[in-house]
């Protein structure tokens, strides 16, 4: 079975630590309009650690903020 560890995309992965941030503060606005948010902190803390991201209380906080939660 062939499996994908890598983007496809090159250069997909070169993203700023503000860019990847900026991504996932987009990602948590689009569920919370879509109304498919149990628990925005899980999700968050989920969403930067997918994103390579640490996921410190602050940090998270930071993108429930500035995503409007």
């Amino acid at each position: 079975m062939d499996t994908q560890n890598e983007p496809i995309e090159e250069g997909s992965d070169d993203a700023s630590r503000a860019q990847k941030i900026d991504g996932v503060v987009e990602q948590v606005r689009g569920d919370l309009g879509l109304g498919h948010v149990d628990d925005v902190r899980v999700m968050v803390r989920q969403r930067l650690e997918d994103a390579g991201l640490p996921s410190s209380d602050e940090d998270v906080e930071a993108v429930v903020s500035a995503a409007g939660a």
